[in-house]
């Protein structure tokens, strides 16, 4: 007699976030099978995928729902709608996992060619290494009386929303500040984002890509570099550049743009440029 055949199980594979993201930027998903997929991700905070999927909106990302439908908001959102928020920080050190932190924030908020609102703060802090102080005039003084990270970081989650974040090298601002919101436990950054040097890269033509390489090359007449407000406005107008030399019968929502500034369209630099 045959023993019988054991029976297999096939668990639900899991997925990650970013995997539900890249299925959000193709089609929208029905909410009550997007609630099972966020009940079956790796790197869930609750294990309520209601209580998840609120918390993905406290933490920027742009989700509507419509027709019973989940939709990524920057698939549909035309860039002329979008609100983009641009951003720089000033910091004593590396990253915050090694115990340094933001010294100084600065954004602008921008809409469709207006500049609706700017954040501008130094925090407090015990200490600065002398070369950042050399780089960013900022002293160890100067932030005797400024408000504490907590706070400042508290309003400029606030201040972000679920607007799209754009910085110049947007790595560093990105995963910095993100750390330092899951520090104070403040959630973490899932806003889309847009980094001006990859964006620059498929729009201006030009050598080098720092942020003080284009303000020359652009005629950007923005005083103070190495201060937190004064590079993220650099950044805004960098980005307008940018803007200029797009294709907008081809790049028509935000999500497009995203893509775009991640695509294999690099600008070439002639020989007779070099």
């Amino acid at each position: 007699m045959k023993s019988p055949k054991k029976k297999y199980i096939l668990k639900p594979q899991k997925q990650t976030f970013l995997d539900i993201v890249r299925r959000l930027k193709k089609e929208p998903i029905e909410f009550s099978e997007f609630l099972d997929l966020l009940e079956n991700i790796s790197d869930k905070f609750y294990e309520n995928s209601e209580l998840e999927f609120e918390l993905l909106l406290i933490n920027g990302f742009p989700l509507d729902i419509k027709d019973d439908f989940v939709y990524l908001r920057t698939t549909k959102t035309p860039i002329c709608e979008q609100t983009f928020c641009f951003v720089d920080i000033e910091t004593n050190g590396g990253s915050p996992k090694n115990g340094h932190q933001i010294i100084e924030l600065g954004a602008v908020k921008y809409k469709n060619g207006q500049i609706l609102d700017k954040f501008d703060s130094l925090v407090f802090a015990k200490e600065i290494p002398i070369y950042i102080q050399e780089v960013t005039n900022i002293s160890l003084d100067m932030l005797q009386t400024a408000p504490r990270l907590e706070k400042v970081l508290k309003e400029f989650k606030e201040f972000l929303g679920d607007d799209v974040f754009v910085a110049h090298d947007i790595k560093f601002d990105y995963n910095f500040i993100s750390d330092s919101f899951e520090k104070y436990n403040l959630g973490k950054l899932l806003n889309r984002k847009i980094c001006t040097i990859d964006l620059s890269k498929r729009c201006i033509q030009s050598q080098k890509y720092g942020l003080s390489t284009l303000k020359e090359l652009l005629n950007i007449d923005v005083q103070n570099h190495h201060r937190a407000y004064f590079d993220a406005l650099s950044t805004e107008i960098i980005f307008e550049r940018c803007l200029e030399n797009i294709d907008f019968s081809k790049i028509k929502s935000t999500e497009d743009l995203i893509a775009f500034s991640k695509s294999n369209n690099i600008l070439k630099i002639s020989k007779e440029n070099n």
